[in-house]
């Protein structure tokens, strides 16, 4: 039985993602080190790679396993990361109400497109010239007919086809 692809990861991916793992495991002492030499300096020195605590002036390695740095580390309305004007509560809050609003807006998207959308019982401006002309269409076909019928109706009686309501009204003396 021949089996067209390989089954799990390969030696030379799992020797890749080991790599990635050893990389990831070195990286965070490399960082802290790096971080706690920034303390006391300026805050554009230290965002390059590490998280600043506005209020005592310290420099501190982002808390990788967490999402939000713990206040036991630094406050949140005094944590910079990214540019030192923001602070970190700041940013989650304008990234919250920014992304509510990508989803609203893709929501309201979603039910506008997607959704069958029930017609209006008025009739739009289109339907309503269509109908228009249809009407006055059928008001000219009707006066055409009636003239055409008046002109059949003239040439009969002129040739003595007409046909009266009474065939023997012709043979009355009035």
């Amino acid at each position: 039985m021949a089996s067209s692809g390989a089954r799990g990861p390969t030696l030379r991916w799992a020797l890749a993602l080991g790599g990635a793992a050893l990389l990831l495991l070195l990286l965070p002492t490399a960082s802290a080190q790096a971080c706690s030499q920034h303390t006391n300096r300026t805050c554009e020195e230290c965002l390059r790679n590490c998280l600043w605590c506005n209020t005592n002036q310290a420099c501190l390695d982002y808390p990788v396993t967490r999402v939000l740095p713990p206040s036991s580390l630094c406050q949140l309305s005094s944590a910079r990361w990214g540019v030192c004007w923001v602070n970190f509560e700041a940013l989650i809050i304008t990234l919250s109400v920014l992304g509510g609003s990508v989803l609203l807006g893709v929501a309201i998207c979603c039910c506008c497109c997607c959704c069958p959308r029930k017609r209006s019982r008025r009739p739009d401006r289109s339907e309503e010239k269509a109908e228009r002309e249809r009407e006055e269409r059928r008001v000219r076909q009707e006066e055409r007919r009636a003239e055409m019928k008046s002109r059949h109706d003239e040439i009969r009686r002129k040739y003595g086809l007409f046909k009266e309501d009474n065939p023997y009204a012709r043979f009355e003396n009035n």
